[in-house]
């Protein structure tokens, strides 16, 4: 029996299975998740419904249970129609959960196709599909190391 914050097999088998470098993608419910998958990824489907789980619950999860030292997410257009011109109020609860993990975790970020181009990288572990409905919470992490 697990015993910890992160119970879910598939994700704990996966993480067993990616080491240092590797990283995973915490996807809102609008990303696609099936067609943006790195060749190596595999993803698991925590979307059960609109809002459950969030990103935030997963990042909270992932946090507690292995080193972090990277953190990107993706970053809103700045013109057209969805165009943001202030950072997703999404950014500010991943930037808290990222202080939690300790060593100064900073949030960075690119843009919405470069994220896709990431997302899809040999690199990607595990995709984790929640079913956050806030715009611009996808967020991708780097493992580090103990």
């Amino acid at each position: 029996m697990l015993k910890g914050p992160l119970l879910h097999p598939q994700i704990a088998a996966a993480l067993g299975r990616a080491g240092h470098g590797s990283r995973v993608l915490i996807a809102d419910g609008n990303f696609p998740h099936w067609t943006r998958r790195g060749p190596n990824a595999e993803v698991a489907f925590l979307n059960l419904s609109p809002g459950v789980i969030t990103c935030t619950d997963a990042l909270a999860a992932l946090e507690a249970s292995v080193p972090l030292e990277a953190a990107t997410a993706m970053a809103p257009d700045r013109s057209g129609p969805y165009a943001g011109r202030e950072d997703p109020p999404i950014w500010e609860e991943f930037r808290d959960l990222l202080g939690r993990a300790g060593g100064g975790l900073e949030l960075d970020s690119i843009d919405r196709f470069e994220f896709y181009e990431a997302a899809v990288q040999p690199d990607v572990a595990l995709t984790i599909a929640t079913g956050d409905q806030r715009v611009f919470a996808c967020v991708l992490v780097t493992i580090g190391v103990r």
